[in-house]
């Protein structure tokens, strides 16, 4: 699996970045309100882009859908446009965050930033609605929901 990165965009969203196996850069920019940019960068200027595509929530959904991504992400995103001023976020724990070997309940994430875990993917599975208990591990993708602003105080808690 390829190493991503993450860059947070305040009042924007956030952008993650990783290389292909045959070596393009892909970038998707996940903004607050659910849309998303998917851009390829230009392999001799890594600053410039050869391609975007802007996708509106729904088109996010058909193509997550058809890449195969898991159920709960797609129910996710069917209630994130139902619901005005509440926002998902996903959020990959690298190997050097606090909250790997940790419990959600450890790192109070609800009590310090407003926002709940509601499913954790990992390796290919979905877990849903994880209890304070459920340990974390590097690689994990917690599925979080609250306010834009408690999403990236939650970010800074978990990801260095």
């Amino acid at each position: 699996m390829a190493i991503v990165s993450e860059t947070k965009l305040p009042g924007v969203g956030v952008r993650q970045e990783f290389s292909t196996a045959q070596g393009n850069i892909i970038g998707v920019l996940n903004h607050h309100d659910g849309r998303r940019d998917i851009m390829v960068y230009d392999s001799v200027d890594p600053d410039k882009c050869t391609s975007i595509l802007h996708l509106d929530p729904d088109d996010t959904r058909t193509l997550a859908s058809l890449l195969g991504a898991s159920q709960i992400t797609e129910s996710m995103g069917a209630v994130q446009q139902e619901v005005e001023g509440l926002a998902f976020e996903w959020m990959t724990l690298p190997a050097d965050s606090v909250a790997v070997g940790a419990t959600i309940g450890d790192g109070m994430y609800r009590t310090k930033t407003g926002c709940s875990v509601v499913a954790v993917l990992r390796n290919g599975t979905s877990i849903p609605a994880p209890g304070p208990e459920f340990g974390l591990e590097s690689g994990d993708t917690l599925v979080a929901v609250g306010t834009a602003e408690g999403l990236d105080r939650m970010r800074e808690l978990v990801i260095p």
